[in-house]
C-alpha cells in the first residue's frame, strides 16, 4: 500500500483550533457575556473584506490578470489576502494556475474535484500531497516581477500576525471588548472566510448547473455566489477564465465584478477584460444543442430529429458570427470620425441583424421545447 504524503501539522491545527474555538468558543462567550450588534458588524465587514481580497485580489487581478489596478488598490488587497490567511498571493495564484490547466486530473489539480468533496475542500491542504511542487513558481513568473505581490510573499507570516490580531485587537480597545472581538472579528470571521472560498473548490464543482461547457465539474450556483461574492458562476469561469466577470447577467449577484468596475471610474483599475459575446452565446447553444440531442436518443426518429437540429443550429451559428464581425465595425466606427450617411449605415445593418438574431433566438428556443 503506497504511503501517504506527510501530515502538514501547522495547517492542521490552524484548521482544527480555528473551528473548535468558532464552534464552542463563540456560542460559550455570547451565553455568558453576550455580543452586541457592532460585533456582527464588524464580523460581516471584515468577512466581506477578507474574501473580497481574494475573490478581487487573488482570483481576478493577480491569478487571471483579467484587468490591472493602481499599486495603492493591490497593496489594500494583499493586506486583506493576509487577513484572510490563504497564503500569499504568488502561492495561491500558482496553485490555482495549476488548478485550471489540469482541472479534474488526479495526478496534477492541486484540489481535484474528482477525488471527494473532503479532499477537493480542505484535505488537499492537510498533507504534502504537493512535495516538491510546493514552490515551483515557474508558473507565475510574471506575478514575480510585481513588487507588492513579493513583498506580501515576503513578510506574509507578519503580515498575517499583523492583521488577523491588530485589527481585532484594535475594534476591542475602541469597543471596550478585546475577548468579543477576537473571537468574533478575529475566529469566526477567519473560519467562515476560509470555508466559503474553499467550497468554490469542492460545492461548485458539484452542485448546480453547466449552462457553458461540460468538459469539467465546475457548475454556476447562484447560492454559492452569494456566499463568495459572485465567485459561485463557476461553470462560466471555468470556460471563460480571462474575463474579470463571473456574473455576466445583470441580475447576477457578483459583487466582485461591481467593485472592479466601479473603482475604473476612479482610476483604480483599468483595462478590463471581457469575453465576447458571441463566444459566450455560441458556447451556451452548443451546450443547449448537446443536452437536447441526448434526450432525442430515445426516440424512434431521433436521427430526422437530429439532423432537423443540427441545420438549425449551424444557421443561428453562422448569423451569430456574421454579427460578431458587423459589431466590430460597429463600435470601430463609433471610434472614428465618419461622414453621418457611412456610420448610419452601419448602424442601421447592425441593429438589423441585432433583431434578427434575437428573432431566430426565439426560434431556437421554440424548436429546443418542441423537440424535448
Amino acid at each position: 500500500m503506497k504511503n501517504k504524503p506527510p501530515i502538514l501539522w501547522t495547517n492542521v491545527l490552524v484548521f482544527l483550533l480555528t473551528f473548535l474555538v468558532a464552534a464552542i468558543g463563540v456560542p460559550a462567550y455570547a451565553y455568558f457575556y453576550g455580543f452586541e450588534t457592532v460585533h456582527w458588524v464588524a464580523t460581516i465587514l471584515t468577512l466581506g473584506y477578507a474574501g473580497m481580497s481574494i475573490t478581487i485580489g487573488y482570483h481576478r487581478l493577480w491569478a487571471h490578470k483579467t484587468f490591472e489596478a493602481h499599486p495603492i488598490l493591490q497593496f489594500i488587497l494583499a493586506l486583506g489576502g493576509a487577513f484572510a490567511l490563504q497564503n500569499s498571493a504568488l502561492h495561491w495564484s500558482s496553485d490555482h494556475r495549476v488548478h485550471h490547466k489540469f482541472v479534474d486530473q488526479n495526478d496534477k489539480d492541486p484540489y481535484s474535484a474528482k477525488k471527494g468533496f473532503w479532499y477537493s475542500h480542505i484535505g488537499w491542504m492537510l498533507r504534502d500531497y504537493q512535495g516538491d511542487s510546493y514552490s515551483d513558481y515557474s508558473n507565475v513568473r510574471d506575478l514575480q516581477k510585481n513588487k507588492v505581490v513579493m513583498w506580501q510573499h515576503k513578510h506574509y507570516l507578519a503580515l498575517v500576525i499583523a492583521m488577523n490580531f491588530g485589527i481585532p485587537l484594535i475594534l476591542g480597545f475602541i469597543y471596550n471588548d478585546i475577548m468579543g472581538m477576537l473571537l468574533t472579528v478575529g475566529v469566526l470571521r477567519l473560519v467562515l472566510s476560509h470555508h466559503f472560498t474553499f467550497f468554490i473548490n469542492s460545492l461548485a464543482h458539484i452542485w448546480g448547473s453547466q449552462p457553458y461547457t461540460d468538459k469539467n465539474t465546475a457548475r454556476d450556483n447562484g447560492v454559492l455566489a452569494f456566499l463568495t461574492y459572485g465567485e459561485g458562476y463557476h461553470n462560466y469561469h471555468h470556460i471563460f477564465e480571462t474575463d474579470y466577470r463571473n456574473g455576466i447577467l445583470w441580475w447576477q449577484f457578483d459583487p466582485t465584478k461591481w467593485f472592479i468596475k466601479g473603482c475604473s471610474y476612479l482610476g483604480l483599475t483599468k483595462n478590463l477584460r471581457k469575453v465576447p459575446d458571441v463566444k459566450i452565446v455560441a458556447a451556451k447553444l452548443k451546450m443547449q444543442k448537446f443536452k437536447t440531442e441526448n434526450k432525442l436518443l430515445a426516440k424512434p426518429n431521433h436521427q430526422e430529429l437530429i439532423a432537423k437540429l443540427e441545420e438549425e443550429y449551424q444557421q443561428l451559428i453562422e448569423r451569430i458570427k456574421l454579427y460578431g464581425q458587423v459589431q466590430k465595425e460597429y463600435l470601430m466606427a463609433k471610434k472614428q470620425k465618419m461622414s453621418d450617411a457611412a456610420f448610419t449605415e452601419i448602424k442601421q445593418n447592425y441593429k438589423q441583424l441585432k433583431q434578427q438574431i434575437t428573432e431566430q433566438q426565439k426560434q431556437w428556443q421554440q424548436t429546443l421545447l418542441q423537440l424535448a
